[in-house]
C-alpha cells in the first residue's frame, strides 16, 4: 500500500466513524452546538464584507441557524451550488431563498456566478467532518471544498465548523488537501490555526 493509499483508508474510516456520531446525536445538543456555534461565528466574521459559506445539512453544527444568521453582517454572502455533474462547486449570492439541489442539499435561489465566484470572498466558511489543529480539514471525501479552495483569494480566512470532539490532535493528510487557517466549535468558540496549505 502506498502512503496516498494509507492516508485515504484512514481518512475513510475516520469519516465513516464520526458521521455515524453526528448522525447518533440528541436533538438538543444539535441545537445547542448550533446556537454555540453561530453567535461564536458571527463575533469572528464582524466587519466582513464579503462571505462564502455553505448551508449546513441537518447533522451539521450551524444546521437551523446558518445561513440566516450571516444576515446579521450586512456582508454579501455566496453559497455553494453543487452541479448536476461533475464536482466543481459554482456560487449564488444568498437572497434569502433556498431550494433543494443536488444530493439533496439547500443551495441559493438566483444566478450562478461560476466556481471563481469564490476568489471575491474575505472569508470561506467551510464544513468539516473533523479538523485537526494543524488544519488539516477532513470533509466527506467527495473533493468539491478542495477545488473550490483553489479559487479563493490569497490570503482569504478559511473557516470550518465542527463539534468539540472533532477538533483532533492529528488526521491523515493528503497533497491536494487545503488547510483551514480557523475552527469553530460549540465549546471552544472561534479558534486560530497554523495557516498554511
Amino acid at each position: 500500500m502506498t502512503p496516498a493509499d494509507d492516508a485515504a483508508a484512514r481518512k475513510a474510516a475516520f469519516r465513516t466513524r464520526l458521521l455515524a456520531r453526528r448522525s447518533a446525536r440528541p436533538a438538543p445538543e444539535r441545537a445547542a452546538a448550533a446556537a454555540a456555534v453561530t453567535t461564536a461565528l458571527l463575533r469572528g466574521l464582524a466587519g466582513v464584507h464579503r462571505l462564502a459559506a455553505f448551508v449546513p445539512d441537518a447533522t451539521e453544527p450551524g444546521a437551523g441557524r446558518l445561513p440566516a444568521a450571516y444576515t446579521q453582517l450586512g456582508a454579501r454572502v455566496l453559497l455553494p451550488v453543487v452541479p448536476a455533474a461533475g464536482r466543481e462547486l459554482s456560487w449564488a449570492v444568498d437572497t434569502g431563498r433556498l431550494a433543494p439541489g443536488r444530493f439533496g442539499l439547500q443551495e441559493p435561489v438566483g444566478p450562478r456566478l461560476g466556481p471563481t465566484a469564490i476568489g471575491t470572498a474575505e472569508v470561506v466558511v467551510v464544513p468539516a467532518v473533523a479538523v485537526s489543529r494543524s488544519g488539516v480539514r477532513l470533509g466527506r471525501g467527495g473533493g468539491y471544498y478542495d477545488r473550490a479552495l483553489r479559487h479563493a483569494r490569497p490570503g482569504a480566512l478559511v473557516v470550518a465548523l465542527v463539534f468539540d470532539d472533532e477538533l483532533v490532535d492529528d488526521l491523515p493528510a493528503e497533497p491536494h488537501d487545503h488547510r483551514v487557517t480557523a475552527v469553530v466549535t460549540p465549546s471552544g468558540g472561534w479558534e486560530a490555526l497554523p495557516a498554511g496549505h
